[in-house]
């Protein structure tokens, strides 16, 4: 296991509601499958969401990864609640988003630049130099979050949702690492 696939810590947060919160990058475990799966049917409307099966199809493609997001009260012992998740998949130098998915609760608190922070990196580290992804292009939240990581439109892809929803499909060269 390469250092960015062990655990890392984040420096502690405080939340509005006073609360010290550490978060926690892990990869994907198979006892992790359905709380992802309930997180995937929480973040998005039910045509869009993923089935179990296709959610354990994505999980098994060669070179997937799936790096998840555990958040703690910091000094707490209660086991930490995942937060979020980030799947990607990786061929030779192509790498590809499936899925950003984060609990509305933890959304702004800085859970999704530490998940595609880390799924970059990991990407990088196997050699891929081109990230591609799609997000609707009504989902203006998400069309601002991946710009101001990098990402930059290709186009629109039709229809590419359920029910006739365009998708912007966006890209990022990531940096050579030596």
């Amino acid at each position: 296991m390469t250092p960015s696939q062990g655990t890392r810590r984040k420096n502690s947060k405080e939340l509005s509601s006073g609360a010290a919160v550490e978060f926690r990058l892990r990869s994907f475990e198979p006892d992790d499958f359905e709380t992802l799966w309930r997180i995937d049917q929480a973040c998005y409307e039910p045509q869009v969401a993923y089935s179990r099966r296709e959610l354990k199809n994505y999980l098994s493609f060669w070179g997937a990864d799936c790096v998840v997001a555990e958040a703690r009260e910091r000094d707490s012992i209660p086991r930490a609640a995942i937060a979020g998740f980030c799947i990607t998949a990786r061929r030779s130098e192509l790498g590809y988003v499936i899925t950003m998915d984060v609990l509305s609760d933890w959304r702004r608190h800085g859970v999704g630049t530490l998940l595609v922070k880390e799924a970059e990196g990991r990407m990088a580290s196997n050699g891929v130099r081109e990230v591609s992804l799609e997000t609707a292009t009504d989902n203006e939240a998400g069309i601002a979050f991946w710009k101001r990581h990098g990402y930059r439109n290709r186009g629109v892809r039709k229809g590419y949702y359920p029910g006739g929803r365009d998708a912007f499909a966006m890209f990022k060269i990531l940096p050579r690492r030596d």
